[in-house]
């Protein structure tokens, strides 16, 4: 995606509400080589007509420019509410190096953008939103809304993440879970971003706290976010170097090619692991790749809402 990032002084977003339109665009412009060929930047207003449907609301102006025939969809019809978590621990501000283009996000500016680009479909198509941040503290929680002041709200509050690093050796995201399920009471479509960097011990918890959102028949889809290039792939020159770990402090001195294979193979049955584990407890399981653009988020949210409402 040729697109610049703007960052203001302080290594922030500059104008996130700007860039977040500016990707949703570029992903509608390139819908038509996707399965949603045929939909517009209006696509939010329309279905697909099937047969049997009474043609009432079949909008006959759309059928004469594309001949497809899709029915109009109302307020009471399309409108979703959405649930936003974002993980603002230490290790999602991973890597420190990110410079100032949309091809060198660390983890937390990937998931406060993609965020933002989830908000502004959402804006356009009416739906409510809400918003989670947590760390080692339940930082931010905003519940379901649409206004216009609302939006600027959680765009701010997405904006300000980015540039808070927690120093805590822990954060305990299965609490945070928890709580934030105690607080969501009508269906609703939750997105979690994550790195999923947890403890062992910690695996069993997180997955209960995430039964726990998909309560009151949420649905629920973990974005895994990480640095394939790095943190999966261990891509590192073989010179000797220090590698700390970012929430607890504690480091190791190595040569890279030393440990490699089998890093990529723990890292990998890892992946798989969580993977398969999501699908057993019907959570739908995203890798998001830093590296990879904002497609896999945006097409992941359009199937999601076709099958939500």
């Amino acid at each position: 995606m040729d697109l610049q990032l703007e960052l203001n002084k302080a290594g922030g977003f500059k104008n996130l509400e700007l860039l977040a339109k500016q990707v949703v665009e570029g992903f509608i412009a390139g819908m038509h080589k996707s399965p949603f060929h045929g939909f517009s930047a209006e696509f939010a207003e329309h279905k697909i007509y099937n047969q049997g449907e009474s043609t009432k609301h079949i909008d006959w102006k759309l059928y004469a420019k594309t001949d497809r025939l899709y029915t109009k969809r109302y307020d009471e019809e399309t409108n979703l509410r959405c649930q936003l978590i974002v993980d603002n621990s230490a290790s999602m501000h991973y890597p420190k190096s990110a410079g100032s283009t949309i091809d060198n996000l660390n983890k937390i500016s990937f998931s406060a953008l993609a965020s933002a680009s989830l908000m502004h479909i959402l804006k356009k198509q009416r739906d409510t939103v809400g918003l989670s941040i947590y760390s080692d503290n339940y930082n931010f929680y905003a519940p379901e809304k649409g206004s216009e002041r609302h939006h600027q709200m959680l765009l701010s509050k997405l904006s300000e993440a980015v540039l808070v690093n927690s120093k805590s050796q822990t954060t305990e995201t299965y609490k945070y879970l928890h709580e934030i399920a105690d607080k969501i009471h009508r269906r609703s479509l939750i997105f979690l971003f994550t790195d999923m960097f947890q403890t062992s011990e910690e695996d069993e918890k997180l997955f209960e706290a995430l039964r726990h959102l998909k309560h009151n028949k949420h649905e629920v889809v973990l974005f895994h976010v990480f640095d394939k290039q790095r943190e999966l792939s261990f891509n590192f020159d073989n010179r000797p170097k220090r590698f700390i770990d970012v929430e607890t402090g504690e480091y190791i001195n190595l040569y890279p090619d030393n440990i490699k294979d089998n890093y990529e193979k723990a890292v990998e049955d890892y992946f798989k692991n969580l993977s398969l584990k999501c699908g057993q407890y019907r959570i739908k399981y995203v890798e998001a790749d830093i590296n990879m653009g904002f497609n896999s988020i945006l097409t992941t949210y359009m199937i999601e809402r076709q099958k939500f409402v």
